[in-house]
């Protein structure tokens, strides 16, 4: 038995409606488009920076990144020469470290295979790394003038509602192309409207609020029509999201402390961070320091004074941060879970680039005199 095809809800009648979307939502793009720095211009390096720090990140956060970054690495060519812990320092705080370290090895992928210069058809984007077919449609409409559909969440959650699709994106995801690609098709201005649409997803039909009372194209949404733009895009189901305790040593010895880097690949690959690890049951988290320690570095320390209660939440798990002072007793630091480390003056841990929860442990750091 052949898999069954999702059911899409589709009242859009071609062409008309659809000429008329296109129209429509252009035309309040170009009257309220909002001032963003990487639409200044048509560089393809800032336009793909953008594109990349976007990424499950929000406008006001990006902007003052995407300054600081393009004047640390003003040219592809500049990040490409650039050593990894210097982009990942301009990262930090950013979130989502995996895109810093791609942006490094797409930089030098086209330095070192074309020249310098962002390649120009999607087959050649897509095959930089982090740069997925969204993304590279993107940078070749806003860098280069041609017309490919996107893709994005927010381009996502305005076709679940414009069609009233009633199925997880997900699965859905090849007739989505094909919604975007068709309404694309409508105007010759592919810029304008595939700023728009994204615009759109971003500023008035948002995830939890959808503005529809002023929205550009509600006569065409066929989820407003029905009453179910707060049902749409259907979303998964959650589990229940788990939590760690960690417990990290600020190890002492001879003024400095103790900080090694996490290896390349995985969670906040290539970071710097207080060793530690997680608390297990039955044992106190002063414990749980001395354990790991012996069993990471094969180190003996004692526990002192807390430097600091930090909880943080990744995407799938949250942790409670407790960092402690501890003062070195015996045993050279030989990190099993590490790429290296480093005995550091307090003064200096700023020129580490760390995860944001071991930032708030250095400003206890800094900030307590009695240490």
């Amino acid at each position: 038995m052949p898999p069954m095809t999702p059911k899409l809800t589709n009242t859009l009648s071609p062409p008309t409606t659809k000429a008329g979307f296109a129209q429509a939502l252009v035309a309040w793009y170009k009257a309220n488009a909002r001032d963003l720095p990487w639409r200044k211009g048509n560089s393809a390096y800032e336009i793909w920076l953008s594109e990349v720090m976007l990424q499950q990140t929000q406008v006001a956060t990006v902007i003052p990144y995407f300054h600081r970054f393009l004047k640390s690495f003003p040219t592809v060519g500049a990040l490409a020469n650039a050593p990894v812990d210097a982009v990942l320092k301009q990262w930090e705080g950013l979130g989502y470290y995996s895109r810093a370290r791609n942006l490094h090895k797409a930089a030098q992928q086209v330095v070192r295979q074309h020249g310098g210069q962002f390649p120009t058809t999607l087959e050649e984007m897509n095959a930089l790394p982090g740069i997925g077919r969204s993304t590279a449609g993107a940078i070749l409409t806003f860098a280069m003038g041609q017309a490919h559909p996107l893709l994005d969440g927010n381009v996502k959650r305005v076709l679940s509602r414009l069609y009233d699709i009633d199925e997880l994106p997900a699965k859905v995801e090849a007739a989505m192309w094909a919604h975007s690609a068709e309404l694309l098709a409508q105007t010759e201005d592919a810029y304008s409207f595939n700023q728009a649409i994204m615009e759109l997803g971003a500023t008035l039909c948002t995830t939890k609020h959808p503005q529809c009372l002023v929205c550009p194209v509600k006569a065409q949404c066929t989820a407003a029509a029905n009453g179910t733009q707060h049902e749409r895009p259907i979303k998964a189901v959650k589990k229940p999201t788990p939590h760690h305790d960690i417990g990290a040593a600020v190890i002492w010895h001879q003024g400095k402390v103790l900080i090694q880097q996490r290896p390349a690949k995985g969670l906040l690959g290539g970071l710097w961070e207080f060793p530690g690890g997680k608390q297990e049951p039955d044992e106190s988290i002063e414990a749980t320091v001395v354990r790991e320690i012996a069993e990471e570095l094969a180190m003996d320390i004692t526990v002192g004074k807390k430097v600091a209660t930090v909880k943080h939440a990744y995407s799938h798990f949250k942790i409670t941060l407790h960092a402690y002072h501890c003062t070195w007793l015996s045993g050279q630091p030989t990190p099993h879970c590490a790429d290296d480390w480093a005995w550091v003056k307090p003064e200096d841990l700023n020129n580490y680039a760390f995860p944001k929860a071991n930032l708030k442990v250095i400003e206890a750091i800094l900030a307590d005199d009695q240490r």
